[in-house]
């Protein structure tokens, strides 16, 4: 269990802070860039959380926050998967492809009630479905920086492979917030011209 006993140490005042395995990296870095999207990843799902609970007293059904739940915790094994720059490090917290084949399996299940696609959606209809597009656009955000750290250095390849199904499962949730689909807004193109 992680015990906090200081939230400030005054370790991070000129530009670094500390990675597992006790080495330090600006914070700015590659490594530090993809962590800080994971954890705002995380923060816009505890948002989304909010509404699917709401949500969840509609439909007597608490299974999405229970989704969000553990992926919350996912992205938490996640961020510390990236701190640890040592991929041959023994012990080191690493997502895994049981995390992964999860995911896939919920989406599966999601996505058999929902109504078939004819267009883009635009990000809205119901206030957690709007919550969880957000999420979805910085969980893309935060993979486009895994990708960019994976292009220099050694990374778990689960925590890419989770990521990415992770922005799949904000997708399919969202339309299963609004409705199974019902709800979705689709985009028309070139209706304003």
């Amino acid at each position: 269990m992680v015990k906090l006993d200081r939230i400030y140490t005054r370790g991070g005042d000129k530009g670094e802070t500390s990675v597992s395995g006790g080495g330090r990296l600006a914070k700015d870095s590659a490594r530090i860039e993809a962590i800080g999207d994971i954890d705002e990843t995380n923060a816009m799902i505890g948002l989304a959380r909010i509404h699917s609970k709401e949500l969840a007293q509609y439909h007597e059904t608490a299974e999405p926050d229970a989704m969000l739940g553990r992926i919350q915790d996912d992205l938490f094994d996640l961020g510390a998967d990236l701190a640890s720059p040592d991929m041959k490090s023994d012990g080191a917290l690493r997502i895994v492809e049981t995390q992964v084949i999860r995911l896939e399996n919920e989406i599966d299940a999601l996505n058999e009630n929902l109504a078939p696609l004819t267009s883009f959606i635009l990000p809205g209809g119901s206030e957690a479905s709007a919550a969880l597009h957000a999420a979805r656009t910085v969980c893309r955000r935060a993979e486009r920086r895994v990708v960019t750290l994976g292009k220099t250095e050694a990374l778990n390849p689960a925590a890419l492979k989770y990521i990415n199904r992770l922005s799949d499962h904000l997708f399919v949730l969202a339309r299963h917030l609004n409705g199974d689909g019902k709800a979705d807004i689709l985009w028309r193109p070139g209706a304003n011209r």
